[in-house]
């Protein structure tokens, strides 16, 4: 039986308060970086392990660390001192029978993939030195990620939260760093680089965006030519928040600068983990694609957990799932919460709660049942969630 129950959303709406807070670190941000290739060597791992012997093998590669390199930039060019050194560290299976799997190479091969594609001037084989630290899991866990008949059961007592819909702040948050990234800005600002991080705050009626943008120096020649991008990537910024919310935005790029001192945000490869910043996995976007402090989140690394049983994983995205079907699907339900806690051992379809909280004139016992069936969908398809996820279509940072 599935424990579902269903409350009333009683507390003040987020943007009812006079002040909210919210951010989105880009693809290109020491923090994403990790993130994404954790998820890549996850997924490539998967689909081997699939192709191979018809069925995800145990692993979890949910631990990276990033350690920025060392660069010299000039308006116009510059040149990798020291390396970015990449660490992956996780369980996986790494053979069967007797017979080794190409692990280290997947993961590699996986990583260096996943940088071409995202990051257009970051060199895997030039700018990255890549460690792997990657061994057979312990025991106890490898047998209950096989001891299972039906469900796959949960390898780790831990929760998941989700809510809808977004605040005005935090769609315009997540989309302002997926415009800057778009590849139709680049085609026109190919100077701005992937590491964009955008800090979002409402007070009262007007919203602050901070945004922090890695110029390419290659297509920056001179202070004067970079003052000039700054001014026209901020104004394209400035049109896209009025065409897209109905309220005072005021933008603020690259305030670090020290412009009479020729002191600016120019990189060699569009990125500051090329000598400005570390990165690790789970420090960035939760699963929803932002930070945010005003509401509830769960520390859990998503990215690069098996997407089997770990709950850790499957939990923050069903969570976000069923709390966005229900206002979808229920009109008289304003917002959702929902919190879902699984027991190591036991089937992931089966949590020790999933408590769902509802914003809503009258929570009559019929609205309560809707919510519980749209709930127990998203749980009873739980097994099946790992074949769109090991294709890389369901984002999870």
């Amino acid at each position: 039986m599935l424990n579902i129950v269903v409350g009333e959303l009683n507390f003040p709406r987020v943007d009812e308060l006079e002040t909210e807070i919210v951010e989105r670190k880009g693809i290109g941000h020491p923090d994403s970086i990790c993130d994404g290739i954790a998820e890549a060597a996850s997924a490539a791992l998967c689909r081997y392990y699939v192709e191979q012997y018809g069925r995800v093998l145990h692993h979890n590669l949910d631990k990276a660390l990033l350690i920025g390199g060392r660069t010299e930039t000039w308006f116009g060019g510059g040149q990798m001192l020291d390396p970015i050194v990449f660490h992956l560290v996780g369980r996986a299976t790494v053979d069967v029978e007797g017979v080794a799997i190409p692990v280290e190479e997947l993961c590699l091969d996986s990583a260096r993939q996943w940088i071409r594609q995202h990051l257009r001037h970051l060199d895997p084989n030039e700018h990255l030195q890549f460690c792997t630290w990657l061994r057979p899991g312990s025991a106890d866990l490898v047998h209950l990620f096989l001891r299972r008949s039906g469900a796959p059961l949960a390898n780790d007592t831990s929760f998941g939260v989700g809510y809808a819909p977004r605040t005005e702040t935090e769609q315009l948050v997540l989309e302002m760093e997926r415009f800057l990234n778009s590849p139709a800005f680049k085609t026109e600002h190919p100077e701005v680089g992937e590491d964009i991080k955008v800090m979002g705050l409402r007070r009262g009626e007007t919203i602050t965006l901070t945004i922090a943008a890695a110029f390419v120096a290659q297509y920056v020649k001179s202070l004067d030519d970079y003052l000039d991008k700054k001014i026209a990537v901020r104004e394209a910024a400035a049109r896209f928040a009025d065409a897209h919310i109905d309220r005072p935005v005021t933008i603020h790029l690259n305030l670090a600068d020290q412009e009479e001192e020729g002191s600016v945000y120019i990189t060699l490869t569009g990125t500051s983990a090329e000598a400005g910043d570390d990165g690790q996995v789970g420090r960035g976007n939760r699963t929803n694609g932002l930070i945010t402090p005003f509401r509830p989140m769960s520390l859990e690394a998503a990215a690069g957990k098996n997407p089997i049983s770990h709950v850790g994983k499957l939990y923050n995205l069903t969570a976000n799932a069923i709390a966005e079907r229900i206002v979808e699907r229920l009109e008289e339900v304003d917002e959702a919460y929902c919190y879902i806690l699984s027991q190591i051992g036991k089937p992931i379809t089966e949590p020790l709660i999933c408590h769902l909280r509802l914003r809503t004139s009258s929570l009559t016992p019929g609205i309560q049942q809707r919510a519980v069936e749209l709930a127990r969908e998203h749980l009873e398809q739980l097994p099946e969630l790992w074949q769109t996820l090991m294709t890389g279509q369901i984002p999870v940072f």
